[in-house]
């Protein structure tokens, strides 16, 4: 098959994919939703229809690749960020707990996102993060890689987690699985925002660099593990509705005018700041 040909049916699966849940009937969405451990909802997912990261990433960089060294480069020059406004930054994405975690992308979005306004979109934030979060776990169970701060003693963003984050393989990483899931999400959203929501959806990942707890190849594969759960996702109908339902929202924000309650010029200027 020419190049040619290729790019066309990879074409034809992307629209495919964004246009799933316009083909899926709509489903009422759930009133109550149960937890699954404090503060973490059930996803839109069952367990066996998460994507599988064992199968779908690579082992980790071995011992002596190249690809390893790339990852101790990296390393090295996020701890020089240690006292910035950007690592402040990092350790609030490190913090995955609702409301807290709801603000992340408001500035991205323009509009705020709390469970009184736009109620749908909170939601669909808290149950895609168990989904995004829980496809990273056959693999991180599978290999159990050892974390940079594990390897160069040095301090992470959120020490009083560190004991737990020893326990947690490294690879990949779920935060990142999470934030571009996020991402992708809210770019459906707005798409007429999608690069700034896009580029915080990196920078999410990048985080996990910045805050000693995780590699660069465990941000890459998490990152793919996001866009799979977001593909998966598309094929569920509960998730197409509260998808549909969060659009409106937006909307219905932007026609108030409703503005983010976040410093959005700080967060602008702590992004900015870039490694050399």
């Amino acid at each position: 098959m020419n190049t040619s040909a290729v790019k066309i049916l990879l074409a034809l699966a992307c629209i495919l994919t964004i246009a799933g849940c316009a083909t899926i009937e709509t489903q009422k969405i759930p009133a109550e939703v149960p937890e699954i451990h404090p503060g973490l909802l059930t996803g839109y997912l069952e367990p066996e229809v998460l994507p599988n990261s064992l199968a779908l990433i690579p082992p980790p960089p071995a011992d002596g690749s190249a690809a390893l060294a790339f990852d101790e480069e990296v390393s090295k020059k996020n701890l020089a960020l240690q006292n910035t406004s950007r690592r402040e930054l990092a350790t609030q994405d490190a913090n995955l707990m609702f409301p807290e975690a709801a603000g992340t992308f408001s500035c991205a979005l323009g509009i705020p996102i709390t469970e009184k306004q736009t109620p749908h979109l909170y939601m669909l934030l808290r149950r895609t993060l168990t989904d995004a979060g829980l496809s990273t776990y056959t693999a991180k169970n599978h290999y159990q890689r050892n974390r940079p701060f594990m390897v160069n003693d040095r301090p992470v963003c959120t020490p009083a987690e560190q004991e737990a984050l020893r326990k947690d393989g490294s690879y990949p990483s779920g935060h990142t699985a999470i934030g571009w899931a996020w991402a992708l999400i809210l770019a459906e959203i707005a798409p007429d925002r999608t690069d700034v929501i896009l580029a915080r959806g990196r920078a999410f990942g990048e985080s996990r660099n910045i805050c000693n707890a995780h590699w660069h190849s465990d941000v890459a594969e998490g990152r793919f593990m996001g866009a799979s759960t977001v593909a998966r996702l598309h094929a569920d109908p509960v998730f197409c509705a509260e998808l549909a339902a969060a659009k409106a929202e937006y909307a219905a924000s932007i026609t108030k005018g409703l503005m983010p309650s976040l410093d959005c010029d700080a967060e602008a200027k702590a992004l900015s700041i870039l490694l050399h």
